[in-house]
């Protein structure tokens, strides 16, 4: 496919994406089936426009002075990529399979980009509703930390300490130019360029051997504080796939217990296969039952209960893109709920001197230290253990990580301007020993 065919494909998919209100990677699939003469490169090059588009809806959309899918991929070709009106003239040629020409008025607004002028959500690329939420969060950083919300995000991978060492891992992946991230000391990073396709790293003989798998670094910083121990009995209430529950095991050296478990029983599908691969041996899964009593026999043994609780999701927007377009004020409300009710679920498992790792991959302050300062309001047997103590686990890199996070009085906030990493709010709350 040509450049600009490519571009063509991108607006027709941004057009379905809207009018039929599906998730993005729906409707890139959708399409693929459609046109099977596309090329792999073809779909990843489009998948790539269809992406930063939604990543900079808004931006693109005030430069053009339209939210039609041809403005938004235009604009976003501007805002985003860096063509210059010429540029993207040549793309939008009207040619067979291009979009039509350039009008004289889009020519004139690819001309003059200014966003100076622009409300502190479409700077941002957030949702306007988000505003107070993001004013709270944020202040006047709010447009910088939006933007860095809409970058694409890099391809992180934890190396698995039970199968090997990280130089090991990077010299395996060689090929893909992999360094190690800032902060994790289990962490590598292969940096994408916006047109890349991401690399088929499950194919790679050191995933399918254990030694390497896929997670942010803030995920795996979230499991690095939660700190827990060899020999410790463990909980992991939200478990899933199984991304922090491995990480958890590396750290206890396969030695103690790990309880593996989710109110979904269908995202725990995966977990099993991943266990084996990683060689977790101090892992079990305990599959939800109808009466929630699944977890009864461990109440007052457990060390340490890790919450990587329910959330919106807002950390996460440079993974997932249009989905901050979906996000309404009632999906929060719902979030409320569910987290204080695994809050709930979590303190009794603990026995003293236990503790709670609580963690999201929200931004907003009602989901994070809001949610932390109700808890303890309605259990004072309970407290927090100082942030700066928390990110001690880093050992000579904690200060200058301090200096970088939102670090509160309940916990760390870790956000792509910050630190790095995808947005991550991590706080531990400890039960008194007395």
């Amino acid at each position: 496919m040509t450049p600009g065919a490519r571009l063509a494909a991108a607006i027709e998919i941004f057009e379905m994406i809207a009018r039929e209100r599906r998730p993005a990677a729906d409707a890139l699939r959708s399409w693929g089936l459609a046109h099977r003469f596309a090329g792999a490169g073809d779909r990843a090059a489009i998948a790539g426009l269809v992406y930063d588009a939604l990543r900079h809806r808004a931006s693109s959309a005030f430069i053009m002075g339209s939210d039609s899918a041809r403005a938004v991929l235009l604009g976003m070709l501007r805002r985003t990529r860096g063509l210059d009106t010429d540029a993207i003239a040549r793309l939008a040629d009207g040619s067979r399979h291009a979009p039509a020409a350039l009008t004289p008025e889009e020519r004139r607004r690819l001309a003059a980009v200014d966003l100076g002028a622009a409300p502190a959500p479409v700077a941002g690329d957030y949702p306007e509703w988000l505003e107070p939420h993001f004013a709270r969060a944020f202040g006047d950083d709010r447009v910088q930390e939006g933007a860095a919300l809409a970058q694409r995000a890099p391809l992180d991978l934890r190396v698995n300490t039970l199968k090997g060492e990280r130089s090991q891992a990077a010299d395996s992946l060689a090929d893909l130019s992999p360094r190690p991230t800032r902060w994790s000391p289990w962490g590598l990073r292969i940096v994408l360029d916006a047109e890349a396709k991401a690399p088929p790293v499950h194919a790679e003989p050191a995933f399918r051997k254990g030694l390497v798998e896929v997670q942010d670094e803030g995920s795996q910083l979230a499991a690095l504080f939660a700190a827990a121990r060899p020999g410790e009995q463990v909980v992991d209430l939200c478990a899933g796939a199984g991304g922090k529950t491995l990480a958890l095991a590396a750290m206890m050296q396969n030695r103690g217990q790990i309880y593996a478990t989710d109110l979904d029983k269908r995202r725990l599908v995966p977990i099993h296969e991943r266990v084996q691969r990683a060689g977790a041996r101090n892992v079990q899964v305990r599959v939800p039952r109808q009466n929630g009593r699944e977890l009864d026999d461990l109440a007052g043994r457990v060390d340490l209960v890790l919450i990587d609780a329910p959330c919106t999701g807002t950390g996460a927007w440079r993974r997932n893109p249009d989905a901050k377009w979906r996000l309404r004020p009632g999906s929060l409300a719902q979030r409320l709920k569910e987290q204080l009710a695994i809050l709930e679920r979590a303190a009794p498992l603990l026995k003293p001197g236990g503790r709670i790792a609580y963690v999201t991959c929200s931004v907003l302050g009602e989901e994070n230290e809001q949610q932390v300062r109700a808890f303890l309001a309605r259990h004072p047997d309970f407290a927090i253990i100082a942030p700066a103590t928390v990110a001690g686990a880093l050992g000579s890199a904690a200060a200058s990580f301090l200096e970088a996070a939102r670090v509160g009085a309940e916990g760390l906030l870790m956000t792509p301007r910050a630190t790095g990493t995808d947005g991550f709010y991590v706080s531990l709350i400890k039960r008194r020993a007395d």
